[in-house]
């Protein structure tokens, strides 16, 4: 590993682009400066693009007729860091531990892209250019929903036209596991607010002849699943698409299973959906999620009321051909029916997000594969579908028209999100080398 590249990777860490915090507008944008700089170094033409959140960085070589457009998709922001306390050492500023880097953004997504560019600027170094017309596409607002994303897309659709998108914001199944990606879940979000009585009451006085607002979101949320795992909303599994025999086979070599993710979770014992393995229920079977619950005194001690409201957010994981809109209609049926007597429910939208498939198998999933191959010398391919979702892949579908390469090099235990986010520099290697591997590739 060239000390520079370690160089160039902490002085990117080291913004504190934390799209989400007012309070970091400027770190975000001196960030967006940092990045279009480092772009124009290595020998692409780089614009920063105000957006009415933050920037947007794109950066291109000479295009030239005859050769396929590859767009390289990233983000340059980052989560906030809470809670600051449980963090080893400080999150912006980047310390490798045996081997690992860790800081905030290290994995997501600031090491993962950078390493891109820097493989670009490794390959124009030693041949002058790429053997691709590029485009880079980094955004500042991935961690808050890609606000201003969509409509960039449209105004610049012309000028955004490529053949494919490579994007590494995935993850690894193991270490040294070249992993392609070819299939995310989508998501449907609501929050839901249950109400009784006017106002708290005393429940000596009144209870047991009211229903408590909490029991009643407690009875509302268990009605979701079955005992065997299975959600229980009528017609949730009707537009399922079934896994293909290849796919489980496949993922019956993975190296990682049932140990690993108990190990990475931390759980006493896993559970989910009767008749498929764990990485089958992650990557390939819809969901139904309870992200919070809560309603009542929170306080220390007891103090006996009925409260007046209870509240519960939802989220429903979602494959193909799921289609959020449908199965939002079929939930809300559902949380009504299995509303008790004597309480009012309102539900209230949230985001969504469509699922995402590609064939792995056409000509550019093979290419990406060789790539993985070349990159990973020796080390078995893993195909997998991940069970995140990334919204903005079926939008560049939408509207530029073209499939997305999932390439990701972070690993379960990267801790993306979460205090003591790391990345191995072995990966950050890893995606340099890729990098390069790949537009090779793409280019013949």
């Amino acid at each position: 590993m060239q000390q520079s590249h370690l160089d160039d990777l902490f002085a990117f860490i080291r913004f504190p682009s934390v799209s989400t915090e007012p309070r970091h507008k400027d770190d975000v944008a001196a960030c967006a400066s940092w990045l279009a700089g480092k772009l124009t170094a290595i020998g692409l033409t780089a614009h920063i693009h105000p957006t009415a959140g933050h920037p947007i960085v794109t950066a291109r070589n000479t295009h030239q007729p005859g050769r396929k457009t590859v767009m390289i998709y990233g983000h340059y922001d980052v989560q906030p860091v809470d809670p600051v306390n449980e963090w080893t050492s400080p999150p912006f500023e980047p310390v490798i531990r045996d081997g690992i880097i860790y800081a905030r953004g290290s994995t997501d997504n600031k090491g993962q892209i950078l390493g891109h560019v820097l493989g670009v600027g490794e390959t124009i170094h030693e041949k002058g250019d790429v053997p691709v017309n590029l485009i880079f596409l980094i955004e500042g607002e991935e961690e808050v929903g890609s606000k201003n994303l969509e409509s960039f897309l449209k105004e610049n659709r012309a000028a955004l036209a490529c053949d494919i998108i490579a994007i590494s914001d995935t993850g690894m199944v193991a270490r040294n596991t070249p992993t392609f990606t070819y299939g995310l879940r989508g998501i449907a979000a609501m929050e839901l607010r249950v109400s009784g009585p006017a106002v708290d009451l005393h429940s000596g006085i009144y209870g047991g002849a009211v229903m408590n607002p909490a029991t009643a979101i407690a009875r509302i949320v268990a009605s979701l699943h079955g005992a065997d795992g299975r959600v229980a909303v009528a017609g949730f599994y009707d537009d399922v698409a079934p896994l293909q025999p290849w796919e489980r086979e496949a993922w019956q070599r993975l190296p990682f299973g049932d140990t690993e993710i108990q190990a990475v979770t931390g759980v006493p014992e896993l559970f989910g959906e009767a008749g498929y393995s764990n990485v089958e229920r992650i990557g390939a079977r819809p969901t139904a999620e309870v992200n919070g619950i809560w309603g009542g005194f929170q306080g220390t001690g007891s103090k006996t009321v009925i409260p007046r409201e209870a509240f519960a957010k939802l989220t429903f994981r979602l494959v193909p051909s799921q289609r959020p809109a449908d199965v939002v209609a079929k939930v809300r049926a559902h949380l009504e029916k299995h509303t008790p007597p004597g309480i009012r429910l309102e539900i209230t939208d949230g985001h969504c997000g469509e699922p995402y498939a590609t064939d792995p198998h056409s000509a550019f999933g093979k290419a990406a594969q060789r790539a993985l191959a070349t990159a990973f010398p020796g080390k078995e391919l893993a195909l997998i579908r991940e069970g995140g979702s990334i919204p903005i892949v079926n939008t560049f579908k939408r509207i530029l028209g073209v499939e997305t390469l999932l390439l990701g090099l972070a690993m379960p235990e990267c801790r993306a999100h979460a205090p003591d986010e790391n990345f191995p520099v072995e990966n950050f290697e890893s995606c340099i080398r890729l990098n390069r591997a790949l537009l090779a590739e793409l280019g013949m």
